[in-house]
């Protein structure tokens, strides 16, 4: 059967999710599931939920670890990436210095200067495991979550063979939100999403295969709807909401991400509160360590715990491998590069889309045109990527800074002066990541 890799297993409640996933399906009970991260300590942790969970169920699952990269890729099938090169003290750098200068990213990993930057650790790493796999392990699949989504896509095509797709879960978490927002139940909706990686678009969203934006467009006039901390996955959501009511389609990404990628929300330090993002400096590096520890706790506690479920969750990764190794069909969004998908988009461009999946392998489905207004969005996001992956292959800080330059968020907050002292500072507090610049 077949042999399923997954670097930086050490991120536990991800690596967990994806492991029950994958023995969740009877047919890839008997795979190989080779776990490998840098650090051992989290790799222990869950190689032993792992083994726990195989031997609970009776299942003959082959739990292997290991922190050698090339003995996990050897001869591999999939290969799950998840990785957060440095940890998170780089970004938390990269953050200190953008909020100096006024720019508060929520989050910093996929758009923006902390975006940038982030693509800048993760790409050459990411090539390096395609390197390895050209060479151990060529046929096998790339499945990657590690972020910024839409730039390593665009790199691992333009600079490897590696057969690959980048999968998020933002479109199956807005889905559900969605079907709550109508009271619909989930089952009974379907949607055709289309776009970028965190800015994609509900094309089309039915309840019983009837038009849903009707309701959604009259349940969103009260904005109690929306303005509730406890309405969804990432609470208040009045930031999608405005992009909804301004651009007629509702955007997959959680209000707190998508108000980085747009110059609306976030360049005013009142507009915050307003728009109900939260405090998302002190408080949030503070809550992200609280949560990484309870993760720990609980992942140390599921090492020895009985009675082990095996539930499937949202993730797309167990799903693929499995219509690709029983031929049984399947549709996911995944993220692969433009080839005449969106018509609107540029060609070469990393482009989220239906992609149906069957033993033959994954099929990006044709879109064509997005409504102007979204391809407008979206072309905006772009060309940040297409200069910021130029700029990282070929070791360019003029590129970089471009890029940066492009961003609405920075250039609604910043001039350019301004912008370039801010690239200035985070090449040289990344140093240790960014060798060779010129």
């Amino acid at each position: 059967m077949a042999k399923i890799v997954i670097i930086g297993a050490g991120s536990h409640s991800f690596s967990k999710n994806l492991i029950t996933d994958i023995l969740f399906y009877p047919e890839l009970r008997d795979s190989t599931i080779s776990l490998m991260d840098v650090a051992q300590e989290p790799l222990d942790l869950i190689t032993a939920f792992a083994r726990n969970l195989v031997k609970q169920n009776g299942l003959n699952t082959k739990i292997e670890s290991t922190t050698d990269r090339r003995v996990a890729l050897t001869g591999a099938d999939y290969v799950f990436v998840t990785i957060k090169v440095g940890g998170s003290q780089p970004s938390k750098l990269d953050k200190d210095i953008t909020a100096k200068y006024g720019i508060d990213e929520a989050v910093g990993d996929t758009t923006g200067p902390g975006g940038v930057f982030y693509a800048a650790r993760h790409i050459p790493a990411i090539l390096d495991i395609c390197r390895d796999m050209e060479e151990l392990c060529p046929d096998a699949w790339l499945l990657n979550y590690t972020n910024p989504m839409a730039m390593i896509t665009w790199a691992v095509n333009d600079y490897t063979k590696i057969k690959n797709v980048g999968l998020c879960h933002s479109i199956p978490h807005t889905s559900t939100t969605l079907a709550a927002y109508i009271g619909a139940p989930y089952a009974e909706t379907s949607y055709w999403v289309a776009g970028i990686n965190h800015m994609a678009w509900f094309l089309e969203f039915k309840w019983n295969g009837r038009d849903a934006y009707p309701l959604l467009r009259e349940k969103f006039k009260n904005p109690a709807v929306y303005e509730d901390m406890n309405a969804h996955w990432a609470g208040p959501d009045v930031v999608r909401a405005e992009i909804f009511k301004a651009f007629g389609y509702f955007v997959t990404e959680s209000s707190r991400h998508m108000s980085e990628y747009v110059p609306y929300f976030r360049k005013r330090p009142e507009l915050i509160g307003k728009f109900k993002l939260g405090n998302f400096g002190k408080f949030a590096a503070e809550a992200r360590e609280q949560e990484r520890k309870d993760q720990d706790a609980e992942m140390k506690r599921l090492t020895t715990a009985k009675n082990l479920p095996i539930k499937h969750s949202s993730e797309y990764g167990s799903i693929i491998i499995h219509s690709l190794e029983t031929g049984a069909p399947s549709r996911i969004n995944g993220n692969v590069i433009n080839k005449g998908l969106i018509t609107n988009l540029p060609k070469g461009c990393c482009v989220e889309v239906p992609c149906l999946v069957d033993r033959e392998g994954i099929h990006p489905c044709y879109v064509g045109g997005l409504p102007p207004q979204l391809a407008a969005l979206n072309r905006t996001e772009i060309n940040v990527h297409e200069l910021a992956v130029r700029g990282i292959l070929e070791k360019d800080k003029t590129k970089m800074f471009q890029a940066i330059l492009l961003d609405p968020l920075t250039g609604a907050v910043l001039t350019i002066d301004e912008t370039r002292r801010v690239v200035d500072e985070m090449f040289k507090a990344g140093a240790k990541y960014l060798k060779g610049y010129k």
